[in-house]
Protein backbone atom coordinates (compact mmCIF):
# COMPACT_ATOMS: atom_id res chain seq x y z
CA UNK A 1 0.00 0.00 0.00
CA UNK A 2 1.01 3.60 -0.54
CA UNK A 3 1.93 5.78 2.41
CA UNK A 4 0.18 9.14 2.57
CA UNK A 5 2.23 11.92 4.19
CA UNK A 6 0.77 15.30 5.05
CA UNK A 7 2.60 18.63 5.23
CA UNK A 8 2.86 18.23 9.00
CA UNK A 9 4.63 14.89 8.52
CA UNK A 10 7.12 16.40 6.08
CA UNK A 11 7.77 19.25 8.50
CA UNK A 12 8.67 16.72 11.22
CA UNK A 13 10.78 14.46 9.01
CA UNK A 14 12.77 16.72 6.68
CA UNK A 15 15.68 19.00 7.48
CA UNK A 16 18.20 20.95 5.42
CA UNK A 17 21.15 18.52 5.83
CA UNK A 18 19.00 15.59 4.66
CA UNK A 19 17.80 17.55 1.64
CA UNK A 20 21.35 18.64 0.78
CA UNK A 21 22.53 15.03 0.91
CA UNK A 22 19.66 13.79 -1.25
CA UNK A 23 19.97 16.55 -3.86
CA UNK A 24 23.74 16.19 -4.13
CA UNK A 25 23.46 12.43 -4.61
CA UNK A 26 20.74 12.61 -7.26
CA UNK A 27 22.67 15.29 -9.12
CA UNK A 28 25.72 13.03 -9.06
CA UNK A 29 23.64 10.21 -10.53
CA UNK A 30 22.17 12.59 -13.10
CA UNK A 31 25.66 13.69 -14.12
CA UNK A 32 26.61 10.04 -14.56
CA UNK A 33 23.54 9.40 -16.71
CA UNK A 34 21.80 7.23 -14.09
CA UNK A 35 18.92 9.51 -13.05
CA UNK A 36 16.66 10.49 -15.97
CA UNK A 37 14.68 13.72 -15.70
CA UNK A 38 11.84 15.19 -17.73
CA UNK A 39 11.54 19.00 -17.74
CA UNK A 40 8.46 20.65 -16.33
CA UNK A 41 5.40 20.82 -18.54
CA UNK A 42 2.52 23.21 -18.03
CA UNK A 43 -1.18 22.95 -18.86
CA UNK A 44 -2.90 26.34 -19.02
CA UNK A 45 -6.61 26.64 -18.36
CA UNK A 46 -8.70 29.82 -17.95
CA UNK A 47 -8.54 29.63 -14.16
CA UNK A 48 -4.87 28.73 -13.71
CA UNK A 49 -2.04 26.34 -14.50
CA UNK A 50 -1.19 22.68 -13.85
CA UNK A 51 2.54 21.91 -13.66
CA UNK A 52 3.93 18.37 -14.07
CA UNK A 53 7.56 17.18 -13.81
CA UNK A 54 8.89 13.60 -13.62
CA UNK A 55 12.08 11.67 -13.08
CA UNK A 56 13.63 8.53 -11.65
CA UNK A 57 16.42 7.17 -9.45
CA UNK A 58 16.80 3.50 -10.42
CA UNK A 59 19.75 3.20 -8.04
CA UNK A 60 17.37 3.93 -5.17
CA UNK A 61 14.53 1.90 -6.70
CA UNK A 62 12.21 4.84 -7.08
CA UNK A 63 10.65 6.98 -9.80
CA UNK A 64 7.96 9.59 -9.60
CA UNK A 65 6.55 12.96 -10.36
CA UNK A 66 5.73 16.23 -8.75
CA UNK A 67 2.60 18.01 -9.86
CA UNK A 68 1.08 21.21 -8.63
CA UNK A 69 -1.81 23.47 -9.51
CA UNK A 70 -1.78 27.25 -9.35
CA UNK A 71 -5.32 28.59 -9.25
CA UNK A 72 -6.70 31.79 -7.74
CA UNK A 73 -3.33 32.71 -6.29
CA UNK A 74 -2.90 29.44 -4.40
CA UNK A 75 -0.58 26.54 -5.24
CA UNK A 76 -1.11 22.91 -4.17
CA UNK A 77 1.79 20.46 -4.43
CA UNK A 78 2.00 16.66 -4.37
CA UNK A 79 4.73 14.10 -5.11
CA UNK A 80 3.88 10.55 -6.19
CA UNK A 81 6.57 7.87 -5.76
CA UNK A 82 6.54 4.50 -7.51
CA UNK A 83 8.80 1.45 -7.22
CA UNK A 84 11.05 0.96 -10.25
CA UNK A 85 11.01 -2.82 -9.54
CA UNK A 86 7.28 -3.53 -9.17
CA UNK A 87 5.59 -0.34 -10.37
CA UNK A 88 3.69 -0.12 -7.08
CA UNK A 89 2.70 3.30 -5.80
CA UNK A 90 4.83 3.74 -2.66
CA UNK A 91 4.08 7.24 -1.52
CA UNK A 92 1.72 10.19 -1.82
CA UNK A 93 3.40 13.20 -0.27
CA UNK A 94 2.09 16.72 0.14
CA UNK A 95 5.02 18.74 -1.12
CA UNK A 96 4.80 22.47 -0.43
CA UNK A 97 7.32 22.40 2.41
CA UNK A 98 9.29 19.67 0.66
CA UNK A 99 9.70 21.85 -2.43
CA UNK A 100 10.69 24.85 -0.36
CA UNK A 101 13.49 22.92 1.34
CA UNK A 102 14.54 21.19 -1.89
CA UNK A 103 14.87 24.52 -3.70
CA UNK A 104 17.16 25.79 -0.98
CA UNK A 105 19.17 22.58 -1.06
CA UNK A 106 19.84 22.92 -4.82
CA UNK A 107 21.39 26.34 -4.20
CA UNK A 108 23.31 24.89 -1.28
CA UNK A 109 24.84 22.18 -3.46
CA UNK A 110 25.73 24.73 -6.15
CA UNK A 111 27.34 26.93 -3.50
CA UNK A 112 29.37 24.00 -2.21
CA UNK A 113 30.92 23.41 -5.64
CA UNK A 114 31.09 26.95 -7.03
CA UNK A 115 31.55 29.51 -4.25
CA UNK A 116 34.95 30.30 -2.77
CA UNK A 117 35.69 28.13 0.25
CA UNK A 118 36.14 31.15 2.51
CA UNK A 119 32.91 32.88 1.39
CA UNK A 120 31.35 34.47 4.46
CA UNK A 121 29.09 37.35 3.33
CA UNK A 122 25.75 36.73 1.61
CA UNK A 123 23.50 39.24 -0.09
CA UNK A 124 19.94 38.14 -0.83
CA UNK A 125 17.16 39.64 -2.92
CA UNK A 126 13.80 38.41 -1.65
CA UNK A 127 12.46 37.85 1.86
CA UNK A 128 9.66 35.35 1.29
CA UNK A 129 9.33 31.71 2.33
CA UNK A 130 11.81 30.46 -0.25
CA UNK A 131 14.44 32.95 0.93
CA UNK A 132 14.57 31.24 4.32
CA UNK A 133 15.71 27.86 3.02
CA UNK A 134 18.10 29.49 0.56
CA UNK A 135 19.95 31.04 3.46
CA UNK A 136 19.74 27.94 5.64
CA UNK A 137 21.29 25.79 2.91
CA UNK A 138 24.06 28.26 2.04
CA UNK A 139 24.89 28.72 5.72
CA UNK A 140 25.19 24.93 6.05
CA UNK A 141 27.88 24.64 3.35
CA UNK A 142 29.84 27.85 3.97
CA UNK A 143 31.01 29.70 7.13
CA UNK A 144 28.62 32.63 6.77
CA UNK A 145 29.01 35.45 9.28
CA UNK A 146 26.90 38.19 7.67
CA UNK A 147 23.72 38.33 5.57
CA UNK A 148 22.29 41.43 3.89
CA UNK A 149 18.67 41.24 2.75
CA UNK A 150 16.66 43.42 0.42
CA UNK A 151 13.04 43.42 -0.71
CA UNK A 152 10.70 46.20 -1.70
CA UNK A 153 8.66 46.06 1.53
CA UNK A 154 10.78 47.61 4.31
CA UNK A 155 8.63 46.23 7.13
CA UNK A 156 8.70 42.74 5.71
CA UNK A 157 12.47 42.68 5.27
CA UNK A 158 12.92 43.95 8.83
CA UNK A 159 10.81 41.06 10.20
CA UNK A 160 12.62 38.59 7.95
CA UNK A 161 16.01 39.69 9.23
CA UNK A 162 15.00 39.44 12.86
CA UNK A 163 13.63 35.93 12.34
CA UNK A 164 16.59 34.71 10.29
CA UNK A 165 19.19 36.11 12.68
CA UNK A 166 17.68 33.95 15.43
CA UNK A 167 17.52 30.92 13.15
CA UNK A 168 20.98 31.19 11.59
CA UNK A 169 23.01 32.50 14.51
CA UNK A 170 24.81 35.11 12.40
CA UNK A 171 24.24 38.75 11.64
CA UNK A 172 21.29 39.35 9.27
CA UNK A 173 20.51 42.95 8.47
CA UNK A 174 18.08 44.70 6.15
CA UNK A 175 19.48 47.03 3.50
CA UNK A 176 17.72 49.80 1.64
CA UNK A 177 19.10 49.43 -1.89
CA UNK A 178 20.29 46.72 -4.30
CA UNK A 179 23.82 48.11 -4.31
CA UNK A 180 24.07 47.33 -0.59
CA UNK A 181 23.21 43.68 -1.28
CA UNK A 182 25.81 43.09 -3.99
CA UNK A 183 28.74 45.30 -3.01
CA UNK A 184 31.32 43.28 -1.05
CA UNK A 185 29.20 40.10 -0.95
CA UNK A 186 30.83 36.72 -1.59
CA UNK A 187 27.52 35.06 -2.51
CA UNK A 188 24.50 36.78 -4.06
CA UNK A 189 21.09 35.08 -4.07
CA UNK A 190 18.04 36.14 -6.06
CA UNK A 191 14.83 34.47 -4.94
CA UNK A 192 12.04 36.81 -6.04
CA UNK A 193 8.95 36.79 -8.24
CA UNK A 194 10.25 39.68 -10.30
CA UNK A 195 9.80 39.79 -14.07
CA UNK A 196 12.61 42.32 -14.41
CA UNK A 197 16.27 42.23 -13.25
CA UNK A 198 16.57 43.13 -9.59
CA UNK A 199 20.03 44.74 -9.73
CA UNK A 200 22.47 46.34 -12.15
CA UNK A 201 25.01 43.81 -13.41
CA UNK A 202 27.76 46.44 -13.30
CA UNK A 203 27.72 45.86 -9.53
CA UNK A 204 28.98 42.27 -9.90
CA UNK A 205 32.50 41.87 -8.51
CA UNK A 206 35.29 39.37 -9.25
CA UNK A 207 35.11 36.23 -7.14
CA UNK A 208 31.40 36.37 -6.46
CA UNK A 209 29.06 33.41 -6.75
CA UNK A 210 25.43 33.98 -7.74
CA UNK A 211 22.48 31.68 -7.10
CA UNK A 212 19.69 32.83 -9.43
CA UNK A 213 16.73 30.86 -8.14
CA UNK A 214 13.50 32.84 -8.27
CA UNK A 215 12.23 32.34 -11.81
CA UNK A 216 11.48 29.23 -13.86
CA UNK A 217 9.59 30.86 -16.71
CA UNK A 218 10.82 32.18 -20.04
CA UNK A 219 9.04 35.50 -19.50
CA UNK A 220 10.83 36.35 -16.23
CA UNK A 221 14.33 37.57 -15.44
CA UNK A 222 16.08 38.38 -12.17
CA UNK A 223 19.50 39.22 -13.64
CA UNK A 224 20.37 41.45 -16.57
CA UNK A 225 22.57 41.05 -19.63
CA UNK A 226 25.58 42.61 -17.91
CA UNK A 227 25.43 40.02 -15.14
CA UNK A 228 25.46 37.22 -17.73
CA UNK A 229 28.28 38.94 -19.60
CA UNK A 230 30.39 39.09 -16.43
CA UNK A 231 29.79 35.46 -15.46
CA UNK A 232 32.91 33.41 -16.21
CA UNK A 233 31.15 30.12 -15.46
CA UNK A 234 27.42 29.46 -15.81
CA UNK A 235 25.95 26.26 -14.41
CA UNK A 236 22.34 25.08 -14.76
CA UNK A 237 20.55 22.12 -13.22
CA UNK A 238 19.64 20.73 -16.69
CA UNK A 239 20.44 22.23 -20.09
CA UNK A 240 17.30 20.84 -21.72
CA UNK A 241 15.18 22.44 -19.05
CA UNK A 242 17.12 25.72 -19.09
CA UNK A 243 16.43 26.13 -22.80
CA UNK A 244 12.69 25.91 -22.08
CA UNK A 245 12.23 28.05 -18.97
CA UNK A 246 15.36 30.04 -18.03
CA UNK A 247 14.38 33.55 -19.02
CA UNK A 248 17.57 34.77 -17.35
CA UNK A 249 19.58 32.89 -19.99
CA UNK A 250 17.35 32.56 -23.04
CA UNK A 251 17.39 36.24 -23.96
CA UNK A 252 21.17 36.66 -23.55
CA UNK A 253 21.77 33.51 -25.63
CA UNK A 254 19.47 34.84 -28.36
CA UNK A 255 21.52 38.06 -28.43
CA UNK A 256 24.83 36.20 -28.61
CA UNK A 257 26.03 37.30 -25.17
CA UNK A 258 26.58 33.70 -24.12
CA UNK A 259 25.90 30.23 -25.54
CA UNK A 260 24.36 27.02 -24.26
CA UNK A 261 27.55 25.21 -25.24
CA UNK A 262 29.51 27.28 -22.71
CA UNK A 263 27.33 26.14 -19.83
CA UNK A 264 27.50 23.00 -17.71
CA UNK A 265 24.95 21.02 -15.74
CA UNK A 266 25.35 20.96 -11.97
CA UNK A 267 25.25 17.16 -11.97
CA UNK A 268 28.30 17.08 -14.26
CA UNK A 269 30.12 19.37 -11.85
CA UNK A 270 29.17 17.23 -8.86
CA UNK A 271 30.36 13.99 -10.47
CA UNK A 272 33.57 15.56 -11.79
CA UNK A 273 32.77 15.57 -15.50
CA UNK A 274 32.71 19.37 -15.65
CA UNK A 275 34.78 21.93 -13.75
CA UNK A 276 33.55 23.88 -10.77
CA UNK A 277 35.27 27.08 -9.68
CA UNK A 278 38.77 27.21 -11.15
CA UNK A 279 40.07 30.58 -9.95
CA UNK A 280 39.37 32.75 -6.93
CA UNK A 281 38.52 35.77 -9.09
CA UNK A 282 36.00 33.93 -11.29
CA UNK A 283 32.38 35.01 -11.27
CA UNK A 284 30.26 31.87 -11.08
CA UNK A 285 26.50 31.74 -11.63
CA UNK A 286 24.05 28.93 -10.92
CA UNK A 287 20.68 29.24 -12.65
CA UNK A 288 18.22 27.08 -10.74
CA UNK A 289 14.89 25.99 -12.18
CA UNK A 290 14.32 22.87 -10.07
CA UNK A 291 14.30 19.30 -11.33
CA UNK A 292 11.81 16.52 -10.70
CA UNK A 293 14.61 14.16 -9.68
CA UNK A 294 15.50 16.52 -6.85
CA UNK A 295 11.94 16.29 -5.53
CA UNK A 296 11.93 12.52 -6.03
CA UNK A 297 15.18 12.11 -4.11
CA UNK A 298 14.08 14.26 -1.19
CA UNK A 299 10.63 12.64 -1.12
CA UNK A 300 12.29 9.21 -1.02
CA UNK A 301 14.28 10.23 2.07
CA UNK A 302 11.12 11.51 3.72
CA UNK A 303 9.21 8.33 2.86
CA UNK A 304 11.93 6.04 4.20
CA UNK A 305 12.15 8.04 7.41
CA UNK A 306 8.37 8.01 7.81
CA UNK A 307 8.24 4.22 7.53
CA UNK A 308 11.07 3.89 10.05
CA UNK A 309 9.25 5.96 12.70
CA UNK A 310 5.68 4.94 11.88
CA UNK A 311 4.34 8.21 10.50
CA UNK A 312 1.75 8.52 7.74
CA UNK A 313 -1.40 6.71 6.73
CA UNK A 314 -1.51 3.58 4.55
CA UNK A 315 -3.74 3.97 1.48
CA UNK A 316 -4.77 0.89 -0.57
CA UNK A 317 -4.17 2.33 -4.05
CA UNK A 318 -2.54 0.84 -7.16
CA UNK A 319 -1.73 -2.47 -5.48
Amino acid sequence: MALLLRESDVERLLDIPTALEAVEEVLRQHGEGRAPNQPRRRVFVPSGVLHVMAGGMPAWGVMGLKTYSAVAGKARFVVLLFSTETGDLRGIIEADRLGQIRTGAASGVATKYLARAEASIVGIFGTGRQARTQLQAVCTVRPIREVRAYSRDAERRQRFCLDMEKLLGCGVRPVAAPVDVVKGADIVITITSSREPVFDGHLVEPGQHLNVAGSNMAQKREVDDETIRRADRIVVDQLEDAQIESGDLMAPVARGLTAWGRMHELGAVVCGKAPGRQRAEEVTLFKSNGLAIQDVAVAYKVLERARAVGLGAEVPLCA
